[in-house]
């Protein structure tokens, strides 16, 4: 049988469980893929699900420097292809709007990839419409495949809207994981009707059931045990929680436990200290996901406070939500991007504006205090995100749709 291509600009990843589970979840239903990946995993960990996985990898060189003769090679198949000309117009029309080292890098990846790629693959599927959709589009081309897109977050939100046109309009289908991505895209291409709403969803089996009862803890003796799991990058807004967090009185009896690495890690360290909470923050840096499990388990409330990055990037439906709501776990966030699709303020969980520290503050200060609105928030939460934001429907629909070129 034929495989489908799909595209990654790194693999495996810590923070792209979604497109893991996206990828074994397509292989248990009978479809066969062979993962492409712009560059080698930095991660220190990997998740089980990356373990389940069959697909081979073909790995591209991340920069020409690191395999010249490979690319070199690579083009001067491409210049024999008589998709050639056609292929190479696609990357001077791109490079005339972006003439930079990373335009002309894609179009490297891109040869690569089409002069590597097997022939058992008969169409191409990318993640993220930025970087990694730049150089699967040019393959696409050159080896005469059909291609299609999911959309997520970033690639969405700080790419150039000539690029986001161009790519949409060139595609044959795609599906985002939002509908305030879905509007977004469907008002940017000449065939609206191409972009569908997929959510990732969450596939429940490896998560614990909710707990019959919860902590009790309410912040007066033993403390309250606050977690988050995400990246230490801007649209997280973890420097607005550390202010948050200074920001509760001193009688307030509190933890936070925080998950993840990122460029940002340094600096909210520093953050802490200055703002004298260190003694009072555990820094646990990247964990596979048993650890994170563990961590909820063990915790009160979950915090993630994200916002818009100054550069326009910003958060989808984060998974992590997902996985703590499954769990039980209540969740304070804010009302930014796709999160009021999955939150209902009051019901499922509490949202405040982003960027707002004293809100966050507030709100904070009150769920530590109170248990029992704690639970009773975690529970329906549960109940709410396990009907329906399950994995299996969003699955189905991709593999019906890649069966069709298979």
């Amino acid at each position: 049988m034929s495989r489908i291509a799909v595209v990654v600009k790194g693999y495996p990843r810590l923070s792209e469980t979604f497109i893991a589970q996206e990828i074994l979840g397509l292989e248990r239903r009978g479809v066969p893929i062979l993962i492409v990946a712009l560059r080698k995993p930095y991660d220190p960990y990997i998740h089980e699900l990356h373990r389940q996985i069959s697909a081979d990898v073909l790995y591209l060189p991340e920069y020409v420097k690191d395999d010249p003769a490979r690319v070199a090679k690579a083009k001067r198949w491409a210049e024999k292809q008589p998709t050639y000309a056609a292929a190479k117009a696609l990357f001077d029309a791109d490079y005339a709007q972006e003439s930079n080292a990373n335009r002309q890098r894609r179009w490297a990846q891109g040869c690569v990839f089409a002069h590597e790629l097997p022939e058992d693959v008969t169409w191409i599927h990318t993640h993220y419409l930025h970087t990694p959709c730049s150089a699967a589009r040019y393959a696409a081309h050159l080896a005469g495949k059909g291609w299609s897109f999911s959309a997520h977050a970033k690639d969405i939100w700080t790419s150039e809207e000539w690029d986001l046109r161009t790519k949409l309009d060139d595609a044959a289908w795609g599906v985002t994981c939002t509908k305030v991505n879905v509007d977004h895209l469907k008002s940017l291409t000449k065939t609206p009707d191409k972009v569908e709403l997929v959510y990732h969803g969450l596939d429940f089996s490896g998560f614990p059931e909710p707990a019959e009862k919860g902590s009790g803890r309410d912040g007066s003796g033993d403390a309250v045990q606050l977690v988050s799991v995400g990246r230490a990058v801007e649209k997280k807004g973890y420097d607005d929680l550390l202010a948050a967090l200074a920001s509760l009185p001193e009688t307030l009896n509190w933890h936070f436990t925080h998950i993840g690495g990122g460029e940002l890690s340094d600096a909210l360290k520093a953050q802490a200290a200055t703002l004298g909470l260190s003694e009072r923050i555990t820094w646990r840096g990247a964990q596979p996901r048993e650890e994170v499990i563990k961590a909820c388990q063990a915790s009160d409330l979950f915090v993630l406070p994200s916002k818009l990055a100054k550069s326009g990037d910003r958060d989808g439906l984060p998974n992590v939500l997902m996985e703590a709501q499954s769990m039980g776990l209540c969740c304070l966030s804010t009302a930014v991007s796709a999160i009021p699709e999955l939150i209902i303020p009051g019901k499922t969980g509490v949202l405040v504006p982003p960027a707002d520290p004293k809100a966050l503050g507030v709100e904070l200060g009150k769920l530590i205090a109170s248990p029992a609105e704690r639970e009773r928030m975690g529970k329906a939460a549960a109940h709410h995100v396990r009907c329906h934001f399950a994995t299996e429907p969003g699955l189905d629909h991709l593999a019906e749709k890649f069966r069709k070129v298979l």
